[in-house]
């Protein structure tokens, strides 16, 4: 089943809570939370108190992607603040398996994040902590870049490591996703897709998401 995480980085921060309030309206499957620490990315974004907010604004599951270095130092603080899945960086901390059990301790699903430029074979020896793998089909620390075609070899790639393992692993994307990519991502593989501006800058926010998902599911 083909789910939708639309990405607050393209919401109004002025409007946050309606802003969140509207997604589950509007078809909405999680809520893709953005975290950037000025170092592992250029760019700050939001931070635990955010989070808490969020998670007082709507029922859905929040899908905290964690763009900070060393993201061991903060995952029981989001948690704690209604993350429902952590995800980490592979190339943001030394201890990959140790981070992902920390995920799994603070009652969280655990996900791994792989930068455009990252093998998916960092993968191979820790696919038993994991709860979702996303592939950046972008560079990470920006809204509204251009979709990487390459990554779709990727994705694929990634897909067969999953369905090989036996677990029960969602796939899931970022970065440019679109009406057009939406269904280039999921005959890649991909189950999860997240989207920014195509679903907060459409003025009906509920056909957008629909249409990513019929789209997906062609």
């Amino acid at each position: 089943m083909i789910k939708i995480a639309p990405s607050i980085l393209a919401a109004d921060f002025a409007a946050m809570g309606q802003e969140v309030a509207s997604l589950q309206a509007a078809g909405a499957d999680l809520v893709h939370v953005d975290v950037m620490d000025g170092r592992f990315v250029p760019n700050i974004s939001l931070g635990q108190g955010m989070v808490q907010a969020i998670r007082r604004n709507t029922a859905l599951p929040l899908d905290v992607h964690l763009m900070i270095e060393e993201p061991e130092r903060y995952i029981g603080e989001f948690a704690a603040a209604g993350a429902d899945v952590i995800s980490v960086h592979a190339e943001a901390t030394r201890h990959l398996h140790r981070a992902l059990g920390l995920v799994r301790e603070a009652g969280a699903k655990a996900g791994v994040v792989l930068n455009p430029a990252t093998s998916p074979e960092v993968l191979r020896y820790i696919l038993d902590k994991v709860d979702l793998v996303l592939v950046m089909t972008v560079n990470p620390g920006f809204g509204g870049q251009a979709f990487i075609p390459q990554m779709l070899e990727k994705i694929a790639y990634v897909r067969r490591m999953i369905d090989e393992s036996g677990y029960a692993i969602d796939l899931e994307v970022d970065g440019g996703i679109d009406a057009r990519t939406a269904r280039q991502v999921a005959a890649a593989g991909a189950n999860v897709l997240v989207a920014g501006s195509a679903v907060f800058g459409a003025q009906d926010r509920a056909q957008a998401i629909e249409e990513l998902k019929s789209h997906a599911r062609v």
